[in-house]
């Protein structure tokens, strides 16, 4: 990592070679965006692992925030499972041209970039270096054409390796949201994902727990099907909301199946919203 030196001596005289005064600060590794560019505001969507419902929660919030009237993006960053475009129903090639890559537009005009998008064959897999993988993501930020947004979401791919770091260290984050499940083995890898993103200084808005319950269609009873939820303990630990309960919908998953996850219907996800709006406003 690249560093500078800063002086707290009152007598420097701009001469750091040897001087025990001078104090070693890491030097900033964000990169600039696309020239064209102008983006309000960057949600990082992020989980400790693998499973728990991060692009379903991504695509949704990018879909509630369009309906709110804001300019929306949503970069998938899960370079090896890109899962955003069938979602969206989204199929077409991305294009470029001389001055960057241009997003697709999905049907209610959410500007949308996956590495599926620039594949001949989405069903090809992506077999890449680790650096490879966190250099695409980084082009994703630099050399997209996203225009105007009030709101770039970025679905992360889980854990926390080579390309969350990228995210993290290169894209200059407004916050994040750690998605998570009920179950208590989740709690420490909540924590990793909590305690990543504060040794990086970016602020966690808060923890959205996927598969809460199922409902039964017949009776509306609810069942825990993962037994009793550590979520709210975990967040009180950690100091920070638990914004919103999301149960096991199976309206959703054919949504997503048939690409039309812009139809959905439901207020699952409305208070993590009003905090995402709180931030652009």
């Amino acid at each position: 990592m690249a560093e500078e030196r800063k002086c707290n001596s009152t007598s420097c005289d701009g001469n750091c070679a040897g001087c025990k005064s001078a104090k070693k600060e890491p030097a900033s590794l964000l990169e600039p965006t696309n020239e064209f560019n102008n983006i309000k505001k960057v949600i990082g969507v992020v989980s400790g692992k693998g499973g728990v419902g991060k692009s379903m929660v991504s695509a949704s919030l990018a879909v509630l925030m369009k309906r709110k009237g804001y300019e929306v993006g949503l970069l998938d960053a899960d370079i090896t499972g890109p899962s955003i475009p069938k979602m969206f129903g989204v199929n077409a090639r991305a294009k470029s041209n001389d001055y960057g890559i241009m997003p697709e537009i999905t049907a209610s005009g959410i500007k949308l970039m996956s590495i599926n998008l620039l594949m001949e064959n989405a069903e090809s897999p992506v077999v890449w270096r680790g650096p490879v993988i966190a250099g695409a993501v980084k082009q994703f930020w630099t050399d997209v054409m996203w225009g105007d947004l009030d709101c770039l979401f970025i679905d992360c791919p889980p854990g926390t390796g080579d390309v969350p770091l990228t995210v993290f260290q290169s894209i200059p984050l407004d916050g994040i949201v750690i998605v998570t499940s009920p179950q208590d083995l989740v709690s420490l890898i909540v924590k990793k994902a909590y305690n990543m993103a504060k040794m990086m200084n970016i602020p966690v808005l808060g923890i959205v727990e996927n598969m809460s319950y199922v409902k039964c269609p017949d009776c509306g009873k609810e069942f825990r099907i993962f037994g009793k939820s550590e979520t709210e303990s975990i967040t009180k630990e950690l100091g920070v909301p638990l914004l919103d309960k999301m149960p096991i919908d199976t309206s959703l998953a054919a949504l997503s199946d048939a690409g039309d996850i812009e139809k959905l219907n439901t207020n699952y996800l409305d208070n993590t919203a009003n905090v995402v709006e709180e931030k652009i406003k």
